[in-house]
């Protein structure tokens, strides 16, 4: 069975990516397809990317990196949870990223953002390096407004039709991962 990292790509404070990922997870778990894990990359301590070597060359200096490394590479997709920050993601999760590279290879990902325009200009951007790091985005992103989907501007309250549209990208996101798992076996072999 796939299992998907939901990862919380925040780490600042007051961030209301947790709230997101929660609900996501919610939903994701009544799933009988795949198994589902929030991962938050605050609990991870990355700093700013400090191996001397590039990460395509998988040789990791700092114990940071090969626990980060490790808890990537367990997983056969991805949900980014990300905020847009001045029309990009947060800068901790490009660091995070950047971090490694074998490990997210041949994997899918899916994303759910929020912001003032629904975070889709993070998401674009989050496309372009997915496919830098042979991530195979899937189509239907759940797109969260401020001022719709959050009570104040604040409090995380999906607005209708966001269930419908996480299914959706859910189900596109199980069965790349299925079918990339095939793509990282033949790799192997």
């Amino acid at each position: 069975m796939n299992h998907i990292a939901i990862i919380i790509g925040s780490t600042r404070p007051g961030r209301k990516a947790p709230d997101v990922a929660r609900w996501v997870h919610d939903l994701a778990s009544a799933r009988k397809d795949a198994t589902f894990e929030v991962v938050d990359i605050a609990d991870y301590h990355l700093p700013l990317l400090d191996e001397a070597v590039p990460p395509s060359m998988h040789q990791y200096a700092h114990e940071h990196t090969r626990r980060w490394a490790e808890k990537i590479a367990s997983f056969d997709g991805f949900i980014f949870v990300t905020p847009e920050y001045n029309h990009a993601p947060p800068a901790a999760l490009k660091n995070a990223l950047d971090f490694i590279y074998a490990e997210w290879n041949n994997k899918a990902a899916g994303f759910v953002s929020y912001g003032s325009m629904g975070g889709i200009r993070a998401v674009e951007h989050l496309r372009q390096i997915a496919a830098e790091l042979q991530i195979a985005d899937v189509r239907v992103a759940v797109n969260l407004l401020l001022a719709e989907d959050f009570v104040d501007y604040a409090t995380f309250s999906p607005s209708a039709g966001q269930d419908e549209d996480l299914a959706t990208m859910l189900d596109q996101l199980v069965a790349w991962s299925r079918a990339l798992k095939t793509v990282r076996k033949e790799r192997v072999s």
